[in-house]
């Protein structure tokens, strides 16, 4: 005999199968405004364009950041992220670079790809270091913009 209770029981443990599913513990795509927002169209579209403005002008104060100083790359990913709340295109672009830096992660922590980075480090440093000894044994202390033609 088939009761309405267990129905009910089977459809919970469906519903804990696919909440436990890490494909489907990943956000869904798509807005994240609230529903009274996304239920008007205005609203919503209004919605949008002021989080396309502030996501812009995130982006914008990172890329200026690059030159200027400042923590360029995290602002520009934080204009990002703010635009990934509303966009689906900026939710493919970040799991796409959290994906990538993942993986670059995991690479740096390989022991042959640490054995080299230390190697490839330690011959700039010397090579500076000899860079810097020809330099002051050829002019001392002074500045380039002091030397007088020699």
């Amino acid at each position: 005999m088939n009761t309405g209770s267990d129905k009910r029981g089977e459809a919970a443990v469906v519903e804990d199968r696919t909440g436990t599913d890490e494909a489907t513990a990943e956000r869904a795509l798509g807005s994240r405004a609230p529903e009274f927002v996304k239920a008007r169209r205005v609203l919503h579209l209004s919605w949008q364009v002021g989080v396309f403005i502030v996501g812009l002008a995130v982006v914008a104060a990172g890329v200026a950041m690059l030159v200027l100083p400042g923590p360029g790359w995290v602002v520009i990913f934080g204009g990002m992220a703010i635009w990934a709340t509303e966009f689906v295109w900026a939710q493919l672009v970040l799991r796409w670079t959290k994906r990538k830096v993942t993986e670059a992660a995991q690479r740096a922590l390989d022991p042959k790809v640490r054995r080299r980075n230390i190697i490839l480090t330690s011959i700039g440093v010397v090579i500076i270091a000899a860079l810097a000894g020809i330099y002051l044994w050829k002019f001392g202390l002074e500045m380039p913009w002091n030397i007088k033609d020699q």
